[in-house]
Formats: C-alpha cells, sequence, structure tokens
C-alpha cells in the first residue's frame, strides 16, 4: 500500500515571506519614533518662545529701581515724605520702581553709616529681580528734571557712548589710573561721576546681573569697611576702581552735570555746576554740622511740584 507523500515545496513557507511580514513592523516604529523626535523638538521650541517671552515682559516692567536709603532716626517725617513723593512722581512717568529701606535694616559692624547704601542696593536687586537697572540717589538729592530718562537718555548704549569720559583719571587731578578709552556702551554695568576732589556717589547707576553682585560684594568686603578710609565708602571704590581691572573695565564715567549737580561752587567738576534743566540737584554736605539737608532741600522740591 502506498500511502501519498505530500509535496515539500507545498509544507516550506517562501524564506522571503517572515522579511515581508516585518517590514510594516519596522515602518510603524520608525514613524513613532520620528514622531516622537518632532514633537519633542516642538515641545522644546514651544518652551524656550515662553521663557523669552516671559522674560520680556519682566524686563519691560519697572525697568529701572531708584534706591534712596533713609535714616528715619534723623530725618523728619516731613522731609522723608517730601524725598519719596519727589521720587514717586518722577517713577510714575517712566515706568520706574521706587525702594526705601531705612538704614537700621543693615548691620554695618561699625562701620560709617554712608556704607548702608552698598546692601541696600544688593537689597533692591533681590526684591525687584525683573529690572534692569538700580539708580542709587541720595536723601539729599533732588529730581529736578523729570522729562530725562535713565534708560534713553544715559544707559542707552550708543547715548552713554557719546557721554564717556576716556581716558579719564579715576581721582582728579592727575591719578595714574584712568578709564579705559576703547570701551563699548554694551560693556558698561556701572555708571558714575566726579566732583572736583573725587568720586560723586550721591547718584549712580548699575546694571543688573553677575558682575553686578560681585561687585556689591566686592566693594562690602569688611576689609574695606573697617579700613580708616577718610571718606568711608567713597575712598573704597577708588582704591577698588583703581587696582582691580575687572571693575575698572566695567566703569563709565560721564560728566557730573549729566547725573549730579551741586550747588556749591567750590565742591563741583569743571561741569558740574547746576542751573535750570538739570536732572538732579545734590546738596553735597548738607548732612554736616551746622547745615541742615531739609532746609536746603525745601526750594528745589517746591520748584518741581510747581511744575
Amino acid at each position: 500500500m502506498h500511502l501519498a507523500i505530500p509535496n515539500k515545496k507545498s509544507s516550506i513557507a517562501p524564506s522571503y515571506s517572515s522579511r515581508s511580514s516585518r517590514f510594516p513592523a519596522l515602518l510603524r516604529n520608525r514613524i513613532k519614533a520620528t514622531s516622537f523626535c518632532i514633537f519633542a523638538i516642538v515641545a522644546l521650541v514651544y518652551i524656550f518662545w515662553k521663557i523669552a517671552i516671559s522674560n520680556r515682559a519682566q524686563f519691560g516692567r519697572d525697568p529701572v529701581v531708584i534706591v534712596t536709603v533713609l535714616d528715619h532716626g534723623k530725618l523728619s517725617n516731613d522731609y522723608i515724605e517730601a524725598i519719596k513723593e519727589n521720587r514717586i512722581d518722577y517713577a510714575k512717568k517712566h515706568g520706574y520702581a521706587t525702594f526705601f529701606p531705612n538704614i537700621s535694616e543693615y548691620e554695618l559692624n561699625g562701620a560709617p553709616s554712608s556704607w548702608a547704601r552698598v546692601p541696600a542696593i544688593r537689597h533692591a536687586l533681590t526684591q525687584y529681580d525683573h529690572c534692569k537697572f538700580v539708580w542709587y540717589l541720595s536723601h539729599n538729592s533732588v529730581i529736578m528734571n523729570p522729562t530725562i530718562s535713565v534708560e534713553e537718555d544715559i544707559m542707552e548704549p550708543l547715548k552713554l557712548e557719546s557721554l564717556m569720559l576716556r581716558n579719564h583719571p579715576i581721582v582728579p587731578p592727575s591719578s595714574v589710573i584712568k578709564t579705559f578709552q576703547m570701551l563699548k556702551g554694551t560693556n558698561i554695568d556701572l555708571v558714575l561721576t566726579q566732583d572736583k576732589t573725587g568720586l560723586a556717589l550721591g547718584s549712580f547707576i548699575i546694571r543688573r546681573g553677575c558682575w553686578a553682585k560681585f561687585f556689591l560684594d566686592t566693594w562690602f568686603d569688611p576689609l574695606y569697611r573697617s579700613y580708616n578710609f577718610q571718606k568711608a565708602h567713597v575712598h573704597a571704590l577708588e582704591h577698588i576702581a583703581q587696582w582691580h581691572p575687572t571693575i575698572l573695565s566695567k566703569l563709565a564715567m560721564i560728566p557730573q552735570k549729566i547725573l549730579n549737580s551741586y550747588i556749591d561752587p567750590n565742591l563741583v567738576s569743571e561741569t558740574g555746576l547746576y542751573s535750570d534743566g538739570d536732572f538732579v540737584v545734590e546738596l553735597a554736605g548738607c548732612d554736616l554740622t551746622g547745615r541742615d539737608c531739609a532746609r536746603e532741600a525745601w526750594p528745589y522740591l517746591k520748584k518741581t511740584k510747581s511744575r
């Protein structure tokens, strides 16, 4: 009896059939992987776009913070309120913020009270972490021309370059160390002026950033605070600016009249005497014995209110 033997060719699947069955699965996996990559890229682009938009929105709000340290133990309430009003009225015109810390908020460890401006600026940088600039303005200064903008009329890079005093002695009249000659406005983080004897620190501007924090920490170092400088924080900064290129390379000196004119002709630089239309008048030395800052400031405060 003969049994039928099945055809071998019919019992063995062709070798190419298994390969062809894998192609759709591989294609699906590749499509999934590609889709995931595209989705991830789009998501990252969207996240970075949102961050950029958020940062622009933040920098558009309170771009400048005006800092004035007040000594409630020495200054009258009327004078304090008048000084605050002067800053607030100006700030409202330009969309700026104001910050009025009490000198007692800062531990100076026996150093002169004038040092309080340094931690006050650091405090403002922390509290207003979206600002572009901090403008420190002493309590014995009055904003006289509210039409002048810190951003556009002083800190705008091309404008700043036109104002900068290049190759200029840090300490007048003949300091060996001078301001750099080739600095660009975009690289400047500290803007200040000079009077007849040295740096005039009743009004100066700092750009917010890592350098500002480094600079303030350096300036407020206990070594400088405890050293018996004749003019405390002023002479400390003159020393730092002259012997630390990291500071000098970010510093711009501008004419005194731009940022803090004086009324005393014996104290001003060649261009620093106050005249009508100047941005700020500073009553330098009014807190010395025998003088009264409030009494000297009232005529200027009243003049700003009449405008």
